[in-house]
């Protein structure tokens, strides 16, 4: 149906020749079209003497035959735990691992006496050791630790140190590296393109509204480390949830820019908003003559999926009545989730899958690309297949921002193009995700192979942003940086001295310019 506001012109009855000759259906001209184009009101169906095929029956959910693997029985303390529990919601939540003292006690009951070390620094070390060397990974890392039952339960304890999910979520010191001279927490920018609080508003026609600073499951390399989770020995968080009259704020700007028609919902996660702020939420959003689409940001599926399959979630509830509610006028409501490896799905994430799927509610993967967990192609794509299976769209590969602390875990640029490559042709071309760069300093998202240039021995790429306009960034040129230790050993310090003197000097400038600012106020 197309609004009041769009109709120009009268709406006609006429008659439909050929097989549906004896159907009368209203057709409406539009003044921005050909005005001897006739646009149907409803589709025509083809009359058909033979009876419809029967529809096959559609399951409520997947098979559960007695001998399902109850895979979190692996966990000692929660050997004997009911499937009924760890199905819950409310057990999930007040079983969540994240202080020093109760991820300490978990540790203790969960570790073996002896551990492999990583791979790279070879020979094993026994329980203290490695304890130690978490909480000497948490006093050094930029977010605080956070991990929920169904994480834990996914983590191979017997090697937790190589394992793909135990490095997403929990530090060790032992791992980390010296951090590249240009990170810096905000390596994006988003603070310097809000124009209200909790709204970043970067592209013409999308704009980030950041309603929650927490999240079920923290990661380590958070984009928002400068504001998500508690506040660590590293980092002063400065970011909380949004209040009322920051909401209220935020959605008057998105409804006074016309311009604006996409609008992702973010934080943290959305996973943590009361079912009624997010139906609110979307509501006064989708009633928004310049809004088309809402997206809800959330890692909920990946690190807590019993939610969805719970009977009567009231926030699953309210993300499906916002679907369908979209549907009808002709907008789209998507859920976007955030799946890194494919040990982190099982029949449970398979069984809520499905349950959003019977909802209707669009599903869409974003995975940021991990040194050591997901940097081949054989795990890429099989993780790719598993989303696909579940009807979840592969949307972006993104390449591991720069952000302190969590060097270790970045790739250099001729890891994602390579593996850009590799994965053309594994499956369906619609199915295969974007490889992007979110590019330092504000650029925003860009495909990583329309570098301008890059210089693989100084690790330096380039980028434009043509999307992008005002406030300087015509033709401004982007820069990504792969990890110092990454590059030729015979040109390292030499870089890095005089990339750290790049930003000394840059520092000094800032700072400068502000002491002039104060001077003329």
């Amino acid at each position: 149906m197309l609004s009041a506001a769009r109709l120009r012109g009268r709406v006609t009855p006429i008659r439909i020749s050929g097989p549906h000759r004896y159907s009368l259906y209203f057709t409406r001209q539009l003044a921005t079209h050909d005005q001897n184009l006739a646009i149907p009101e409803t589709v025509p169906v083809p009359y058909s003497r033979s009876p419809p095929p029967p529809f096959l029956p559609v399951p409520q959910t997947y098979a559960r035959p007695l001998e399902r693997d109850l895979f979190w029985r692996k966990i000692p303390q929660w050997s004997n735990l009911a499937a009924r529990d760890f199905m819950s919601w409310d057990w999930n939540r007040k079983n969540v691992v994240e202080k020093e003292k109760n991820l300490h006690e978990f540790l203790d009951n969960v570790l073996p006496d002896v551990v492999p070390r990583a791979k790279h620094l070879g020979g094993v070390q026994c329980r203290d050791e490695f304890v130690t060397d978490v909480h000497g990974g948490m006093k050094k890392a930029s977010m605080s630790v956070r991990v929920m039952p169904y994480v834990l339960s996914r983590i191979n304890w017997q090697d937790p140190a190589n394992d793909p999910l135990f490095k997403q979520y929990i530090p060790l010191k032992s791992l980390m590296i010296d951090d590249h001279p240009m990170l810096h927490h905000d390596s994006l920018a988003e603070r310097r393109d809000s124009p209200v609080s909790k709204l970043v508003h970067r592209y013409p026609d999308k704009a980030l509204f950041l309603v929650t600073s927490v999240c079920p499951t923290l990661c380590v390399f958070c984009t928002r480390a400068y504001g998500v989770g508690a506040h660590t020995d590293a980092v002063v968080k400065d970011f909380t949830n949004a209040n009322r009259a920051e909401m209220e704020t935020a959605l008057a700007y998105i409804q006074n820019h016309e311009e604006i028609h996409d609008v992702a919902i973010s934080g943290g996660d959305t996973f943590y908003l009361a079912p009624h702020i997010l139906e609110e939420l979307g509501d006064r959003l989708l009633a928004m003559d310049n809004i088309d689409r809402v997206r809800f940001a959330s890692k909920g599926l990946a690190v807590a999926p019993q939610r969805f399959i719970e009977e009567r979630d009231a926030w699953t509830e309210a993300l499906a009545r916002l679907s369908n509610k979209a549907r009808r006028i002709g907008k789209q409501v998507a859920l976007h989730t955030h799946f890194n490896h494919p040990n982190e799905i099982s029949w449970l994430t398979e069984q809520a899958s499905l349950k959003l799927i019977q909802q209707g509610i669009t599903v869409r993967n974003q995975t940021v690309l991990l040194r050591g967990i997901n940097d081949d192609i054989d795990t890429m794509s099989d993780l790719i297949r598993k989303l696909c299976k579940m009807a979840i769209q592969p949307y972006y590969i993104y390449q591991c921002d720069m952000v302190p602390t969590i060097e270790h875990l970045r790739t250099p640029l001729s890891t994602i193009l390579d593996l850009e490559a590799q994965l053309q042709g594994i499956t369906a071309g619609f199915l295969i995700p974007k490889c992007i760069v979110d590019l330092p300093g504000g650029g925003g998202k860009r495909p990583g192979s329309l570098h301008e240039s890059y210089d693989r021995e100084t690790g330096i790429s380039t980028f434009t942003q043509p999307a992008l306009k005002g406030n300087g960034r015509e033709n401004k040129v982007y820069k990504y940086y792969d990890p110092v230790d990454t590059l030729d050993p015979k040109i390292r310090d030499s870089l890095v001295s005089s990339l750290r003197e790049e930003v000394r000097r840059s520092q000094a400038l800032k700072e400068e310019r502000e002491r002039e600012s104060k001077q003329v106020i």
